[in-house]
């Protein structure tokens, strides 16, 4: 299956911009390419300088989705992606919302982060504007299958690993979160709106040490947004924590500088592993 812009020698593309590292990755990698792009930052999120490397910069809240969606008009942009993490837990704070997001939210039937996304998705398609799957973009952060390092896991730890993707997976099929927290076959945490970080530090502390963490595609993942993601700063928190084995599914998830990772989790007695499933 050929992707959008694969199709189209170049093309405008909206980058909708949130925390993280993926924004100027995905600004490397569609510039390469021969795209013009425009980016939308989110300033509660944004943590890098991205008005050099795009061709052009607007920088707006998250709950001014009425004036995002006429900038991509105006700006004549065929295509979207999404990149970088947006907590869904701003809706829960001081956050100011146009008009536009208040008749948008309160005509959704839940606030599940599917229900939201699908949602701005259908937006932005009624507008002619097509939305790009996240994994056409990043091919060179998927995960692949195996052991990424030094060290291997143990028959204990590959039964919680085991154990922790089954559990992982049932969670994103509730579409409540994608990480989940194990040790000796036992749930410390599971993810919901806090976030992967926060999940990692609560299930690290109740495990006390050597705790497993499993992070996977949600069973009906889209590939267009909310992709899985892990980084250097995840095995840091995992390292500084007491965690020990960090668990992904190959094939559906990213790592985001993975030499820098492996390097990490090998001078760190830690343990990286891409783990292959069947059709679900």
């Amino acid at each position: 299956m050929k992707s959008y812009i694969g199709e189209n020698k170049s093309v405008k593309v909206g980058l909708l911009a949130g925390y993280g590292q993926l924004p100027s990755i995905a600004i490397k990698n569609l510039k390469a390419e021969g795209h013009f792009v425009v980016t939308i930052a989110f300033n509660e999120e944004i943590n890098t300088d991205l008005s050099s490397a795009s061709d052009k910069i607007y920088t707006f809240s998250v709950g001014q989705a009425g004036k995002v969606l006429k900038t991509l008009e105006k700006e004549s942009v065929e295509a979207v992606l999404f990149a970088g993490k947006i907590n869904k837990s701003l809706l829960y704070s001081n956050l100011k919302l146009d008009l536009f997001s208040i008749n948008v939210l309160m005509h959704l039937k839940d606030r599940k982060d599917d229900t939201i996304m699908l949602k701005i998705v259908e937006l932005l398609e009624e507008r002619g504007i097509h939305v790009l799957r996240q994994v056409d973009i990043f091919k060179d952060l998927i995960v692949e299958e195996g052991v990424l390092t030094k060290k291997k896991p143990t028959k204990n730890e590959l039964k919680d690993i085991e154990f922790g993707f089954e559990i992982a997976k049932e969670i994103g099929r509730l579409d409540i979160g994608q990480t989940v927290v194990v040790k000796d076959m036992a749930v410390m945490a599971v993810e919901a709106i806090e976030g992967t970080d926060e999940t990692v530090k609560r299930g690290c502390l109740y495990a006390k040490k050597d705790a497993v963490v499993v992070k996977v595609a949600k069973p009906s993942q889209d590939l267009r947004f909310d992709v899985p993601t892990v980084g250097v700063d995840t095995l840091k928190n995992m390292n500084d924590n007491g965690g020990k084995v960090l668990a992904l599914e190959s094939g559906r998830t990213f790592v985001v500088n993975k030499e820098e990772c492996v390097e990490f989790a090998n001078k760190n007695n830690m343990i990286i592993v891409g783990l292959k499933r069947g059709k679900e």
